[in-house]
């Protein structure tokens, strides 16, 4: 009887997390506007996975495994300010055990390497392109791209990211609404950062941001949205997708009630997540000890909050709005 309980542990535990149930690959997709576009791709797989490094992190993939499955949902991912497209690898890897593709793209002048354009108003107008010509690419392009479903496409996006996919969702922002914001709160993180006061400094002309609305996406997550202010009264009005949210009560970088909690106004019906005890950063993968020690501005939380027992419920959570809300067509 012992022996036939382990093996059925054994068995639970092989259903719950398949040996290579996640393929992996590093595609380029043009942007005919800008520098080409390095972007992370995870999708379901019945190859054998292997482990991968992620930077510092390690997950096990299935490196250019074949693509299982068909009529999948595709999510596109946006990084923060300073990020990369590995930024949200668990996220990803949740989201490609669940059966969906995910494509994340390293924004062109605003990443870990390049920060020529962070901060500024054309770094906010190109990232939402960055991701509507991902979508281009994995539709038309990508080895795997018979395999997508149209339509059923997602948008997630952490920080100025969750900008981005409120832009790219169809809000229209107004960058001289920065101007003000400064004026009257001068010691915000945001208003400190010499790049963004020149910016807002040297604008002239129009100051729209958007319209950029990509139709092709059916739903989006904003966690700890970055310049929500930036949108007028009726600026998110275009916005009639769902929209999941997620808010850290400690951060400082992109202060709730400044930001993520202007959405519960503006956008009543939102899926609202508020975080006990989590600072910005905490919508990152968590770290291990090799990350922590080399990056410890980003690995930091605020005493008492676990960053991987949140990732548990966090994910869990941004796969079945993703579930919900672009399911299968019959």
């Amino acid at each position: 009887m012992r022996a036939v309980i382990l093996v059925m542990i054994a068995t639970l535990i092989a259903l719950g997390r398949p040996a290579g149930a996640v393929g992996f690959q590093q595609a380029t997709a043009p942007d005919p506007d800008g520098k080409p576009l390095a972007v992370a791709i995870w999708y379901p797989s019945k190859a054998p996975a292997a482990p991968h490094a992620f930077g510092l992190l390690s997950f096990d993939v299935a490196e250019n495994g074949p693509i299982a499955g068909t009529h999948l949902p595709l999510v596109v991912i946006s990084h923060g300010t300073g990020g990369s497209n590995t930024g949200h690898v668990d996220t990803a890897m949740a989201l490609a055990e669940a059966g969906f593709v995910v494509a994340a793209v390293t924004h062109t002048g605003d990443n870990y390497l390049d920060q020529s354009h962070a901060l500024t108003r054309q770094n906010f107008i190109d990232r939402p392109r960055h991701l509507s010509r991902v979508i281009d690419y994995m539709l038309a392009t990508w080895s795997g791209h018979t395999r997508i479903d149209a339509a059923r496409i997602g948008a997630f996006g952490h920080s100025v990211g969750g900008f981005t996919v409120l832009i790219a969702a169809g809000g229209v922002a107004d960058f001289a609404r920065a101007r003000q914001f400064c004026n009257q709160h001068p010691d915000a993180w945001i208003c400190q950062q010499g790049r963004y006061v020149q910016s807002i400094r040297a604008s002239g002309g129009p100051t729209n941001i958007g319209p950029a609305r990509d139709r092709r996406i059916k739903a989006v997550v904003a966690a700890a949205p970055a310049e929500v202010y930036e949108f007028p009264p009726g600026g998110l009005a275009g916005v009639t997708i769902p929209v999941q949210v997620w808010s850290a009560d400690q951060d400082t970088i992109t202060p709730p009630k400044w930001d993520a909690d202007l959405l519960r106004t503006a956008l009543p019906a939102i899926e609202f997540h508020a975080v006990p005890g989590a600072s910005h950063l905490a919508f990152l993968a968590p770290c291990n000890d090799a990350l922590a020690h080399a990056a410890p501005d980003v690995c930091y939380d605020p005493p008492g909050f676990d960053r991987a027992a949140f990732h548990r419920d966090f994910n869990r959570a941004v796969v079945e709005f993703f579930r919900t809300r672009l399911p299968p067509r019959r």
